[in-house]
């Protein structure tokens, strides 16, 4: 595996080692031990998965302490743009965000850290997303940023018309305001 720094430091790009013949492709998507030696040891809780047409918009989410998740991303099928955003307060890099595009084909994740607030749209005609947490999803814990920041100033790299979100993502509070 081969992990690429992104310009906040923690927040990491893993592309897999692929192996292709004519059969096909075969790639560790994930594995513990290689994990641990080159970003930590996390353990990893839960897996969640989702499907989602052109355009659709998802976040940007995160939970509160003491329940804030680390996750790991990747796209299966299709291509997204996506958004980690620092909020950690007292972090050099506060208020920054690192955008990164996830295909099907790349194979590449992202390791978001704690103290991140997440999001992702969907640049191909449909996409499949997939991603490891550690720690539990608690509702109670659950916080937004608004999208469409003036501050962030997130390019989203599609047309704000285009743009499909669900009732709750379309009222998240800006940056400034959490």
């Amino acid at each position: 595996m081969n992990i690429i720094k992104t310009k906040i430091p923690g927040l990491l790009i893993i592309e897999p080692k692929l192996f292709v013949d004519e059969r096909g492709y075969f790639f560790e998507s994930f594995n513990q031990r290689d994990f641990t030696s080159a970003v930590g040891n996390i353990t990893f809780v839960q897996d969640n998965e989702s499907k989602s047409s052109y355009g659709v918009l998802r976040g940007l989410h995160f939970q509160l302490p003491p329940y804030a998740q680390s996750k790991l991303v990747r796209v299966i099928e299709g291509s997204v743009l996506d958004i980690a955003v620092d909020i950690r307060k007292n972090s050099p890099t506060y208020g920054q965000y690192v955008s990164v595009e996830l295909t099907g084909e790349s194979h590449r994740q992202l390791f978001i850290p704690k103290g991140f607030a997440h999001g992702f749209v969907v640049l191909s005609q449909q996409a499949v997303f997939q991603y490891k947490c550690d720690e539990f999803y608690h509702p109670e814990a659950e916080g937004a940023i608004a999208w469409n920041d003036p501050d962030l100033a997130i390019d989203w790299q599609i047309p704000k018309e285009d743009m499909i979100l669900s009732e709750r993502d379309k009222h998240h509070p800006f940056f400034k305001d959490l």
